[in-house]
């Protein structure tokens, strides 16, 4: 299934993206939905963020060819999965605008698999991670690189308001080890081409690591 949030005439809700539309769910895939007979076009309603976290939890330094990209050549995994935290207010929606904020220098995407948490989480296991997860989707994690660099803190640089857009929507068929292409383009460029696969730490291990910290909760 492929889960979206969408706006219709000043009204937001949840539905299920088909090849004939949307159809429209009252309710939350978080907690309790059902289908009505209702259906949109895509060119009726406006796609939303696919959910409101209560915040990104990110992990840094987990693709070694990214490493490289940022001048890192003598890379060396870390001995712990590296994570940062992104505000809820730095998620926006496909097709939204992205702020350049005013002291920014060097604003850089970078495309990620971000995973979707379907329950209160804590001290999840790497081998039944999938039961905790609503579905994957995709995100820009962006980042200002001046700033990033000169302070070494990833929240200040990667925290401003809209730098986190997600979606377009959410989808629940997954495995546990998934193998997706990662791509991001800039005005029709291809700017990153990767895949899951090549992750240094795997899902499992990290929100093992993460949630033996932190609690995710239901749409972080």
């Amino acid at each position: 299934m492929k889960i979206v949030r969408a706006k219709f005439e000043g009204e937001i809700f949840y539905g299920e993206l088909t090849d004939e539309g949307i159809i429209r769910y009252e309710g939350s895939p978080l907690v309790v939905w059902e289908p009505t007979e209702e259906k949109y076009s895509i060119d009726e309603i406006q796609l939303l963020a696919p959910v409101l976290p209560s915040k990104v939890t990110a992990v840094a330094k987990n693709y070694e060819k990214h490493a490289v990209e940022l001048g890192v050549h003598d890379y060396t995994a870390p001995k712990n999965p590296v994570f940062f935290n992104k505000p809820s207010t730095s998620v926006i929606g496909t097709g939204e605008s992205i702020i350049y904020p005013p002291i920014g220098q060097h604003v850089d995407h970078e495309a990620e698999l971000a995973l979707v948490i379907s329950k209160v989480s804590k001290n999840i296991s790497r081998e039944n991670w999938t039961e905790h997860v609503l579905g994957l989707t995709a995100a820009n994690d962006l980042s200002e690189r001046v700033l990033q660099g000169k302070t070494g803190h990833f929240t200040r640089a990667k925290g401003f308001d809209t730098f986190c857009p997600l979606g377009p929507f959410i989808q629940t068929e997954f495995t546990n080890n998934p193998e997706l292409n990662i791509k991001a383009f800039v005005n029709g460029e291809l700017k990153q081409d990767g895949n899951s696969r090549d992750m240094i730490y795997s899902i499992g291990e990290i929100l093992e690591f993460v949630t033996s910290i932190m609690t995710l909760l239901p749409g972080d």
